[in-house]
This record gives structure tokens, C-alpha cells and sequence, in this order.
């Protein structure tokens, strides 16, 4: 079964493919979307549950083939690892740390935008010299420029990173700001981590 998602925004696509699955005990169905992150949202649904998908580069398309009801083809790239940005697969004992995932959602804290952007300096700073650190960092909004434009916040997250904090920027809100090619500290992430994230972690907390 082919469903044709392009055109469509997050995460109408992963609702498409879960809706045509969730009618068949065994198949494949192969989802055609038109931007990278929409793939990675899908390759990511198919591996939360359990699914084998395959994610194909077709004449500027994207094609996540997902099969459900037949195992892992030990020859081809497991779903996680398809894509850069999707995340790696990490041992149980990895996974077993997932205390906090921290969000942020601004570069900026409070009302005022620059005492705020201060504000979030420090608020860096400090978490890094008291060692109380997230087992991962997700930006997403306004937040996306600490990790890419921002010079001094860059700085404090690479040191950040070095201390072993997973660091993840959203791909939809990189592209937004036309930031895509200027994160310069972690990776790119997708809206799906932040879901997976609070049945995943401890604690999650927003900025």
C-alpha cells in the first residue's frame, strides 16, 4: 500500500501510516512525504512500535517503507540509524539514565528579550558549573538560535555536550527560521523525541 503525505504538515503522515496499519494484522505500507523531517517522524512512529522501516531517497521525495508482523532484516539499517538526526540506539544500561529531559522553547527567559537572553546565558552556565545536567537537551521555537546563531550559548553547549548531555535541535523549527545549515552544536532532532520522551524519561521539564 502507497499513502502519498507530501504536502502534508506534521504529523498528518504519521497519522496516515497508523491509520492504514492499525487495519492490517501483517503487510508493508510505504508512506511518500517531501521533507526529511516528515521521514524521520514516520521511521520513528514505525521503531516506537515495534515496526521495521526503510527510508528511501526518490527524485527529491522521501519513501519510508515500514513492515508490520515480519522481523528485522539482519542485512539492511535498522530504523533508528537510518536517517542522521533519528537518534542512535543506546544500551539498557544508557537508557536506564534517562532521568530529565529538559526543553527549550525560547532563547530568552521572561518578558524582557534582552535581560531574558542574560538570563538564559547563566541559566547555561550554571547548570554546566554545578554538573546538574540533563541526560538530554531538546530546543525547539525561538530556541533553535542558542544552538546555531547564538555565539556565546554555542560555546557553553559544546562544553555542555563534552560533559555527555545528548543535544538536539527540531528540524521543523530550524527550517522555519532558515537555521538549517548553521546548527553548530548537537544534532537535529525530530517532534517525535519529545513524545517518546515523556514515557521515556523521569522527569521532563519545559523553558
Amino acid at each position: 500500500m502507497l499513502l502519498d503525505a507530501r504536502g502534508q504538515g506534521c504529523p498528518k503522515p504519521v497519522m496516515m501510516a497508523d491509520e492504514a496499519l492499525s487495519r492490517m494484522k501483517e503487510g508493508v505500507v510505504e508512506v511518500l512525504v517531501d521533507n526529511e523531517d516528515s521521514a524521520l517522524n514516520v521511521a520513528g512512529y514505525a521503531a516506537q512500535n515495534g515496526m521495521f522501516a526503510e527510508t528511501f531517497r526518490e527524485s527529491g521525495n522521501w519513501k519510508v517503507k515500514i513492515s508490520k508482523g515480519y522481523g528485522c532484516d539482519a542485512s539492511a539499517v535498522c530504523p533508528r540509524q537510518s536517517l542522521s538526526g533519528a537518534g542512535s540506539m543506546r544500551s539498557a544500561e544508557s537508557e536506564m539514565k534517562k532521568r530529565l529531559l529538559l526543553i527549550i522553547g525560547t532563547d530568552a527567559l521572561g518578558k524582557e528579550e534582552d535581560l531574558g537572553k542574560i538570563l538564559m546565558k547563566g541559566f547555561l552556565e550554571t547548570m554546566k558549573v554545578y554538573k546538574q545536567l540533563p541526560h538530554t537537551l531538546f530546543f525547539l521555537n525561538a530556541g533553535v538560535k542558542l544552538t546555531t546563531v547564538n555565539a556565546e550559548t554555542v560555546g557553553i553547549l559544546k562544553e555542555i555536550e563534552g560533559m555527555g548531555t545528548e543535544i538536539y535541535s527540531c528540524g521543523t523549527c530550524l527550517k522555519h527560521y532558515n537555521l538549517e545549515s548553521d546548527i553548530k552544536v548537537g544534532k537535529r532532532g525530530v517532534t517525535n523525541q519529545v513524545v517518546e520522551g515523556l514515557q521515556d524519561f523521569d522527569k521532563v521539564v519545559w523553558v
